[in-house]
């Protein structure tokens, strides 16, 4: 059995849990999140405490376990706390900026790259080149952020494009002179 799996997930005071079989639906402060479970696992909630148990010892069973409740950890952690990703942009003239709700990112195209958030996700911007992805679903702000990554990743040489904060990028080494 999943060692994740066996973790009860205790909820906060503000957080609302609603079970309907495999379909879950967490309220809180940061917003309100929905999902149906795959098959194979069972929901109950006891006061303040949700457990996730395999319906019997199938394969398929223990493998959606420990998915199952880090989905329903993650849920709960989304709507009291929220999620964050921070991204920097690297380069000269290279800058991101927020017009209403969409990020507006000038990486060495000729043109200036738009990203319209989904909703419930919200961008912000310090300095020109620190670009935070916040929302209540980790999988969202995760997507969204790698999206913005794949407007210019890092190249090795220079360093150049947009990283992920704290990300270490391995460098190669230029062309060498002339060896004649």
């Amino acid at each position: 059995m999943s060692r994740t799996g066996k973790k009860p997930i205790s909820l906060p005071e503000k957080v609302d849990v609603k079970l309907e079989g495999l379909s879950i639906t967490v309220k809180g402060p940061k917003g309100q999140l929905q999902r149906t479970l795959p098959t194979g696992v069972s929901l109950s909630k006891n006061d303040n405490i949700i457990v996730v148990k395999p319906i019997n010892e199938k394969r398929q069973s223990r493998e959606m376990h420990g998915l199952c409740r880090s989905l329903v950890a993650n849920m709960v952690e989304g709507v009291s706390n929220g999620f964050t990703k921070k991204l920097e942009i690297v380069g000269v003239g290279s800058r991101a900026q927020v017009k209403g709700k969409t990020l507006v990112v000038s990486a060495g195209y000729s043109h200036p790259v738009e990203v319209v958030p989904p909703e419930g996700i919200t961008f912000k911007v310090e300095n020109n080149t620190n670009v935070t992805v916040t929302g209540p679903d980790k999988e969202l702000v995760g997507n969204e952020a790698a999206k913005i990554r794949a407007i210019r990743p890092p190249e090795p040489y220079k360093g150049k494009g947009i990283k992920y904060e704290g990300e270490n990028i391995i460098r190669k080494a230029g062309k060498s002179g002339k060896a004649s």
